[in-house]
């Protein structure tokens, strides 16, 4: 592609994004496709000479919006948002354009530096102690392992990357059975294996670890010659926004001398506003914590900020200098990396290739301002806990978990319904099969319950009542 055709379709693809995002209330939410569909419409083997880009762009737009499913609609109300206000898709277009690999300071000083300071600013937003550093990672779930990853070797007296696990005492780990699935994972991954994640009962209408019962495992653990290595706790689960007691739990982690990871992926964002920070009271005495800019703040994906009291464990953790990825002859003082020496992000992270994640921030945060994300944010909490309570005072619904910020969860109980369970599994089916609005679906003690979050960056009022009348309207359906 020479230089005057490459401006020609990057002109092109912008001015399709703008007409994309402004035609998204005219799509069905979910993509109303069979499997197998576009698989039908792709060439079974790569052209052996290239083809004309009209064709190529002509193909794009017969094959793909049709058959996606639409996370920037205002009627997504499943899962968590993956929110990508417009101003952070500019950002995007000019990281794509310069196409950096920013490992090292020196392949991107700037990459590096922006980090720095709107990690700095988050923690500020956030209202986080001063001296937690931090990273963007691609998602939590990267977070999470790199954590995991750390509490593990902080146990094993940092011997685990040489010795392995099998000539040392099980290690174990502690969370709720309300934790996001990246936990198991990043214990699968770890080699700690699915055996020693150890699953605290819960307690309260928060549904968070009961601390005392942890308290008592981690004794039985020692007592059974078992490694007893750290806690992941959560705020905002994904199930129905379990959340422990952040501070309760923190104080068994310093008794025992254990690493205290916190998963806030979603409800992090939230904390950005004063009055929502009780949910993580105590917070401060967690070794680390992880917040997805990218789910509720505007952030296009990914984007997800891995905060550390102190990144030397996750350092010695992770880092890995061979001659030629080391830096020389400068330095970045207060960096919080020691030793007067520049950071290397990738040093910090699983992965050695790293994105610009940071010039999105930037954009945003400078464009939008925190008040106006403050803003957004409380409405959708408002909102959403505006239409809990229309649902509580209809006589064939039932609300199955109180609003935990912009998420609850309810269910369709009619009369003479035998098998609630079923009937709102296929509620949830003929929803978003019908396409206004997309919702998922949960297990609550072994009840089928609906879950509701409000958090789309250009959502209104008006979508969450239009939200309200699908659902009655499709569950009265006869």
């Amino acid at each position: 592609m020479q230089p005057d055709e490459f401006r020609k379709w990057a002109v092109r693809a912008a001015e399709w994004g703008a007409d994309y995002r402004e035609g998204l209330r005219d799509r069905p939410v979910r993509a109303q496709v069979r499997a197998g569909a576009v698989l039908d419409q792709l060439a079974a083997s790569a052209p052996e000479q290239g083809e004309a880009m009209e064709t190529i762009f002509a193909d794009f737009e017969r094959i793909v919006p049709d058959a996606m499913t639409h996370w920037q609609h205002p009627g997504f109300f499943a899962y968590f948002p993956a929110n990508a206000a417009p101003v952070s898709v500019v950002a995007e277009h000019l990281v794509n354009a310069m196409a950096a690999q920013c490992m090292l300071w020196q392949t991107s000083p700037a990459a590096t530096e922006m980090e720095i300071r709107v990690i700095d600013w988050l923690r500020q937003a956030l209202g986080l102690a001063e001296g937690f550093k931090g990273v963007i990672s691609d998602s939590a779930s990267s977070a999470t392992l790199a954590a995991v990853l750390t509490m593990r070797e902080i146990a094993l007296g940092w011997c685990g990357k040489s010795e392995g696990l099998a000539a040392n005492p099980a290690v174990r780990v502690y969370c709720s059975g309300e934790v996001h699935t990246s936990v198991d994972r990043a214990i699968w991954v770890s080699g700690i294996g699915e055996d020693n994640l150890v699953r605290i009962a819960v307690t309260g209408s928060r549904r968070g670890m009961d601390a005392a019962a942890l308290d008592a495992a981690i004794v039985a653990d020692r007592e059974a010659g078992m490694l007893p290595a750290g806690i992941v706790a959560s705020v905002g689960g994904t199930s129905i926004g379990g959340t422990d007691d952040i501070a309760a739990v923190a104080e068994v982690a310093k008794r025992h001398g254990l690493y205290l990871h916190v998963d806030a992926a979603w409800a992090g964002s939230a904390m950005i506003c004063p009055e929502f920070r009780d949910l993580w009271n105590g917070i401060d005495a967690a070794d680390s914590l992880v917040f997805n800019p990218h789910k509720w703040l505007g952030a296009q994906f990914d984007c997800s900020v891995h905060f550390l009291k102190d990144p030397e464990p996750l350092i010695k953790t992770l880092a890995y200098r061979p001659e030629f990825l080391k830096t020389y002859g400068n330095q970045l003082p207060g960096n919080g990396s020691g030793g007067g020496e520049v950071v290397n992000f990738s040093e910090w992270t699983v992965p050695l290739g790293r994105r610009f994640r940071a010039l999105k921030l930037w954009f945003l945060m400078r464009a939008h301002g925190l008040e106006d994300l403050r803003n957004r944010i409380r409405n959708h909490v408002a909102w959403s806990q505006e239409l809990c309570e229309k649902f509580r005072a209809e006589t064939d619904f039932e609300i199955v978990t109180e609003p935990v910020l912009s998420l609850f969860s309810f269910r369709h109980v009619p009369e003479g319904e035998g098998d609630l369970n079923r009937h709102n599994l296929d509620l949830v089916n003929a929803i978003n099969d019908d396409g206004r609005i997309y919702l998922t679906q949960t297990n609550v003690d072994g009840k089928i319950a609906i879950r509701f979050q409000v958090g789309q960056f250009d959502v209104t009022q008006e979508d969450v009542t239009r939200a309200f009348d699908v659902i009655c309207e499709m569950a009265r359906r006869s």
